[in-house]
């Protein structure tokens, strides 16, 4: 059985977005309240970092903490000891607070390089890194992804994202064949995927061996192609609503549920329904993006 959980970020607490925030203590009541099991740790700082308060906190709430996104420069070899030091430092308040089988989340700093925010959803070859570019971010990934389990006895996995230098289905292949498959593996994100240009069931069967962790996102098609028409960049399809609800996309969720469970994942299935902050109306649509996974059995 998938285990369900939702993320801060369905509340507007998004990396690289500026804005007001909805304070943490709601966030964790309306993750409870909508009947997820389970939350992920948001921005470093957003939630406690005492592993004590923050127990406390998810207990009192029935709530399990099972990873953490953290922002790395993996492509600029100046900002590898950095980025370590940070997967590190989230790794060792997830073992604490959620034990063993928590994920470090890596993904490239999103939406800070100009060329790749501006043609999210429709990045062609030739925006791609260089060579070098390419051994400087395999060899940062591997690295940070021994720090952490060296250090914190955790696995790590790389998020493939809009905005960011791995977003394509190519490129996403690209990484995994260049990293060590003992400490990185993947975190699946089916709108991310879907945005770029790939079909979420079959990355699903594609990636059937490095998929440790999985992003329930959807996409809408319609905004889709209205950024694709009118060139907005990553952060302006967002704010038009191109994660749309669960169910009201074009990403079949039955069908990915059911490639999941060919493949034997087992883990958890993370909600995200990426707003900017003060969009929509977070607890309203968590509770209506449960209600459609309830739909068809999880």
């Amino acid at each position: 059985m998938l285990k369900i959980a939702n993320a801060p970020c369905s509340w507007g607490v998004i990396e690289n977005v500026e804005g007001e925030r909805y304070d943490y203590l709601r966030v964790l009541n309306e993750i409870a309240a909508t009947g997820y099991v389970g939350t992920e740790l948001g921005d470093w700082g957003f939630m406690p970092t005492d592993p004590q308060k923050l127990i406390a906190e998810l207990q009192s709430r029935n709530l399990s903490m099972l990873g953490s996104w953290v922002s790395v420069f993996l492509h600029d070899s100046s900002k590898h000891e950095q980025s370590a030091a940070d997967a590190v430092r989230a790794a060792k308040l997830l073992a604490a607070v959620g034990g063993s089988e928590c994920k470090v989340v890596l993904g490239n700093d999103p939406y800070a390089d100009p060329v790749r925010s501006k043609y999210a959803g429709r990045i062609t070859p030739e925006m791609g890194m260089t060579e070098a570019q390419w051994e400087m971010l395999a060899k940062g990934a591997n690295m940070v992804a021994r720090r952490v389990m060296d250090e914190a006895g955790l696995r790590t996995v790389f998020h493939h994202h809009i905005g960011t230098f791995v977003e394509t289905p190519a490129e996403t292949k690209r990484l995994m064949e260049m990293t060590d498959p003992t400490i990185l593996g993947l975190c699946f994100d089916t709108g991310h995927w879907t945005f770029a240009g790939g079909d979420a069931v079959s990355g699903v069967h594609q990636f059937k061996d490095r998929i440790w962790h999985v992003h329930f996102k959807d996409q809408e098609p319609n905004v889709a192609q209205q950024s694709r028409e009118n060139d907005w960049d990553g952060l302006t399809s967002v704010g038009h609503g191109v994660f749309c609800e669960l169910g009201k996309g074009s990403v079949n969720f039955p069908a990915v549920r059911d490639a999941l469970n060919q493949i034997g994942y087992s883990g958890w299935v993370v909600v995200e329904q990426d707003v900017l902050p003060g969009m929509g109306t977070p607890k309203d649509s968590a509770q209506r993006n449960r209600d459609h996974l309830r739909s068809f059995g999880l």
